[in-house]
């Protein structure tokens, strides 16, 4: 497929290179005028989403129309300057972007996991899972076959509203990871008998 990459972060490279590993064919978007973000979302048959929430609201109205009917997925976290949650309880990142972009499939997926693990899917040998939440059924299908192409086990968490739990869970990692001096080599993994 032909994904368009909004953001070319550490998140937004992981995921292509992922993506891309995986057979998929990546263009990115991005403020750098040589990569002009509507551009690639023309160009792109499903969308990724992996900017600072901060620049979300730009990102959606350079990206416009081009998203109508296509598959969005959300990878945002919202992280305040004072890195706390920004949003919560009656909305998320996720609700927003949809807002923001009514006529696209908003996917919430990627958004749980550090990005030194998006690209491979894997804590070492250990599958992470892939939290997915969306309105759209065959959005959601859609992503959860791409996640577990790159490698992870994915777990549809039902509609979009639930990134309003998924977005928390990064917080608690971010605080594990570096607070807690874990370290960004640690994961999700939902078990299951």
């Amino acid at each position: 497929m032909r994904v368009a990459v909004i953001g070319k972060g550490r998140a937004g490279s992981a995921i292509a290179a992922g993506l891309s590993r995986t057979g998929n064919e990546i263009k990115f978007g991005h403020r750098d005028p040589s990569e002009p973000v509507n551009e690639a979302a023309k160009w792109g048959e499903i969308i990724v989403l992996a900017v600072p929430f901060s620049e979300v609201e730009d990102a959606a109205q350079e990206i416009g129309s081009a998203a109508d009917g296509k598959i969005l997925i959300d990878v945002t976290n919202p992280i305040s300057k004072d890195m706390s949650l920004a949003v919560g309880f009656s909305t998320s990142a996720g609700e927003e972007v949809q807002k923001l972009l009514p006529k696209a499939h908003v996917v919430k997926a990627f958004n749980t996991v550090f990005s030194r693990n998006q690209s491979t899917g894997r804590v070492g040998d250990t599958k992470l899972t892939a939290f997915v939440a969306a309105d759209d059924a065959e959005a959601k299908r859609t992503v959860m076959h791409l996640t577990e192409a790159i490698g992870f086990e994915p777990v549809d968490c039902g509609p979009l509203r639930a990134a309003r739990y998924l977005e928390p869970m990064t917080m608690l990692m971010m605080d594990l990871a570096f607070p807690l001096k874990m370290g960004n080599g640690i994961g999700y993994k939902l078990l299951k008998e």
